[in-house]
């Protein structure tokens, strides 16, 4: 198996058809067949399942796939590596985002990497955390910014800032906003919870707090447009940073109440995995945003206590 191979297995894969992989991969479909062929011939399994209509991939296609984008990646950075050294910041780079890190630098980033990384191409994600770091384990993106990731050895997690979380809702469902309410009292109330998954305590560093708050959860959301829309309409009310419903704190249609005994928070990460050499292009792209949080910070606009 060699990298040839594999770019053509990608294309037969993603064209489903050899006439148009063939086209694709610039090569004689005879020969496109063939070395196919010889990589089902080594695993000594069906990549593909032939149809009148074209390839369609088997399961273990699948996971040749996914293998195969992941190594001809790695690939193409060790040789940009090699080559330029860190004399030129160059290459691609995908980072992953919670809702937060996306509001707060997210615009900012892509200005700096435009303006000042002309050779670096950047692809931006932006998800719940628990989604944002199965990108990561799944080598689907190089750096993601999450929070309260798992303790993972594959991982490597960086503490970046901290944030205190309030009850958010609407004034007549949660009281006005400059009194502080009770955990207790929140418990008590209608609360509408995002969903997470992998990354379970994103919501909150403390997991048996958190666990109370679920206990009481009326309903559990993947959208966070869906959630800004609950709130407002006074569904029910969550627990969330004051940047997470900015727009809706000025326009006065919610109202965020400091939580006390205890008070609430939650850290932010900014992860890669381990087992995936840095490159030239990650470093800088972590010193970058390392940088803007700290600058948003710095500000006032990013209500938080950084860790760096």
């Amino acid at each position: 198996m060699d990298s040839r191979q594999l770019r053509y297995f990608i294309a037969v894969y993603e064209q489903r058809n050899l006439s148009r992989a063939a086209d694709q991969a610039n090569v004689a479909q005879s020969a496109l067949s063939h070395h196919i062929a010889n990589l089902e011939a080594e695993f000594a399994t069906p990549l593909f399942e032939r149809k009148p209509r074209g390839m369609e991939p088997t399961a273990a296609g699948e996971r040749l796939y996914e293998h195969a984008r992941i190594i001809l990646r790695a690939m193409a950075a060790a040789e940009r590596e090699i080559k330029e050294g860190g004399s030129v910041i160059a290459g691609d780079i995908s980072i992953g985002m919670a809702n937060s890190g996306m509001k707060a630098i997210g615009v900012p980033l892509m200005r700096t990497v435009l303006t000042k990384y002309p050779n670096v191409k950047l692809s931006l994600t932006e998800s719940l955390s628990g989604a944002t770091l199965l990108h990561l384990m799944r080598s689907e993106i190089d750096l993601a910014l999450v929070y309260n990731p798992p303790a993972e050895k594959d991982l490597v997690a960086e503490p970046v800032l901290e944030e205190q979380m309030f009850c958010v809702g609407t004034e007549k469902l949660i009281g006005k906003s400059k009194e502080p309410i009770s955990f207790e009292e929140v418990t008590r109330l209608p609360l509408i919870l995002l969903l997470y998954g992998l990354s379970s305590r994103a919501l909150l560093d403390d997991p048996v707090l958190l666990k109370r708050l679920e206990a009481n959860a009326i309903m559990r959301l993947n959208s966070i447009t869906g959630m800004i829309g609950a709130l407002t309409d006074g569904l029910g009310c969550t627990i969330a940073t004051d940047l997470f419903v900015k727009e809706q704190l000025k326009a006065k249609t919610l109202v965020a109440r400091e939580v006390i005994e205890p008070t609430l928070a939650r850290t932010l990460y900014l992860c890669r995995l381990r087992n995936r050499p840095m490159t030239y292009v990650m470093e800088e792209m972590c010193r970058l945003i390392r940088s803007l949080v700290a600058e948003q910070v710095g500000r006032g606009f990013w209500q938080a206590t950084l860790l760096i």
